[in-house]
This record gives C-alpha cells, structure tokens and sequence, in this order.
C-alpha cells in the first residue's frame, strides 16, 4: 500500500516537498506554545491525502500555481483543524499512533489550538484576496460541523435510513474531498461548470472513502488502528447495519436494535451482530455501493485526455476502496 501512494504522488513529488515547507510556515505562531504544539503536528503528519487532491486535480485541469499552495493548506489547516477537536469531542487519546493534542495538552488547549488552525485557514485566504476559496472552505466548515450534528442526533433516536445515511457521510467526510477537488481547479481556472465537475469527481470518492472506513468496523482483526465493532459500541449506524436491519424480520430488527441500544458494551452480543450483518449479506450490499461511488468517480475522469495527473487519480480511486486502514 506504501507504494502506491508513492506512486501517486510521483506527478506531484516536488510540489508536495514544497508545500511541507509551506504548510508550517502558514501555522507558525508568535505564541511559544502554539509553535511547539505546531511543530508536533507536522511531524504526527498522515499521508497527506487531502492536499495531494488539490496539486493533482490542479494538473488534471490546468497547471499548480502559488494559490494551488494556498489552496492546499488551506484544506490541511482545516482537517488538521477537525482532527484535533474531533479527539476532545471522542475523548481519543492516540492518534495515528501517537498521543493527541488533548492527552499532551488538555481540551482546554486542544480546543484552542482548532480554532486557531481555523482561523489561519480563513486569514490565508483574505490575506491573498482568494475569496473563491474562502467561500469553499466556508460551505466545507458548515457541512462538516452539520454532517457529525446530524449524525449524534439520529444515533440518539437510531432511526437513520439509507438516504439520511447518505448525507451524513456526504457532509462528515465527502465534502473535505470535494473541496480539495474544487479548490485544485479554481487555483489554476476560473472555469466554474469544470470545478463543479471536479467537485462531483471528490464527492463520489469521498462517498467510496467512508464507506470503506465503516466497512473496516466488520473487517479488522484488531491490527490497524479501528478496532472490530467500535461503531455499534458508539451506536453508530453504518450502511452494512442499516441495510441489514432494513431487511430482516421484525422480531430479528428488535432483537438487534435492543444489542446496539442496551447492550453495545457486551461483547458477545456484538459479535453476534456482526455475525448477523455479514450473514445477510450487509458487507455483500455496501461494497457493491462503494464500488458504485468509485465507477461514478472514475467515469468523470474518463472524460479528461491522458495524463499522469489522471493516472494518479486513478490509482488514488484504486487506492481509496483497498486500502488496509
């Protein structure tokens, strides 16, 4: 898997060495602890998936510019953003292996430090007059915050649908995707229908994204960093789950509803469960689904020529629904 994301990055080696470079000097602080706290966050850095979208769907459509940097750590300020607050809200302690900003640092701090990054988002963009880019990180900002509310409310009630399912990871993950795919084209072109493309192009990948994130509750043995069946612990309701509950008898429907409402914790009723789910053909529906998100995605790069920026996208697409973690 290593490899691969070498591979995709190779059209994008030295723009993505450079942005490193440009990405902490755009969270850089007077602040002595904000600074300390910053330079832990870039050597805890992921794969840095998100602002690879950007350089790749800048060369798709046009050429990387100062703003395609911009752009892409204006998308990495705010997901590191919502990482980090993302762990008070879970009250996660690791990350990526490592302790969180809120187990080093506190909430307190933790907090802060997100709405710091935040704002730095917001400033790069004003700064440099990039109000096209502001209105996309904005609309991002409230469809994420709206997609995780969503969520916390209808796990209360566990009375989600495949559709409401839909938009909740729509707005949760697909659209940061989205707008790394839109903010890539706007940095080179002011060509708004060939962004809206683009940005259909990252929902569809962030639509498969997800779905292969849930899948891993069903899928892991304990070895990468999601443990098996902590989504029906935190009563989350998943497309595996909602398809199989939607399609069983009503005396199984309540018999498992009443495992994730009541007993969650036990776990043998949650293997129970997850036994139960891949049995009736759950994992069988929502891959099929995926796949559907991934051949949608796909068909839009079809319509570009050639290139090693589209072969890198492929590969990424390739990437997003194998991947082991």
């Amino acid at each position: 898997m290593a490899n691969i994301v070498e591979e995709i990055k190779k059209p994008i080696n030295s723009e993505m060495k450079l942005f490193e470079q440009k990405f902490y000097e755009s969270m850089q602080s007077k602040v002595p602890l904000l600074d300390k706290i910053t330079r832990f966050i870039v050597t805890t850095k992921g794969k840095q998936m998100r602002p690879m979208f950007v350089f790749l769907c800048a060369k798709l459509t046009g050429e990387v510019t100062e703003k395609t940097y911009r752009g892409a750590s204006m998308i990495e300020l705010i997901h590191t953003a919502t990482l980090v607050h993302d762990d008070v809200v879970d009250e996660s302690f690791k990350r990526r292996n490592f302790f969180s900003i809120n187990a080093l640092w506190k909430n307190k701090i933790a907090v802060l430090v997100g709405d710091y990054l935040l704002s730095k988002s917001v400033l790069l963009s004003t700064d440099n007059n990039d109000l096209d880019l502001l209105s996309v990180i904005s609309r991002t900002i409230k469809e994420m915050s709206e997609g995780e509310l969503l969520q916390l409310e209808k796990a209360r009630k566990l009375d989600i649908t495949e559709e409401v399912y839909y938009e909740i990871i729509r707005q949760k993950t697909a659209t940061l995707i989205a707008a790394c795919c839109e903010i890539g084209v706007l940095s080179g072109s002011k060509d708004q229908a060939l962004a809206k493309k683009m940005q259909e192009f990252g929902t569809y990948t962030g639509m498969a994204f997800q779905i292969k994130d849930d899948l891993f509750d069903y899928l892991s043995k304990n070895v990468i960093g999601k443990p098996v069946g902590i989504d029906i612990k935190e009563q989350k309701m998943t497309l595996p789950l909602i398809y199989t509950l939607k399609n069983t008898d009503e005396k199984n429907r309540k018999y498992y509803f009443n495992t994730i409402k009541r007993h969650n914790n036990n776990p043998d009723r949650v293997k129970e469960l997850i036994d139960f789910v891949k049995k009736s053909g759950g994992l069988d529906y929502a891959i099929g689904v995926m796949k559907d998100f991934q051949t949608k995605a796909k068909n839009i790069l079809n319509e570009f020529p050639d290139s090693d920026a589209k072969k890198a996208l492929n590969l990424m697409l390739d990437y997003v629904i194998e991947r082991k973690f």
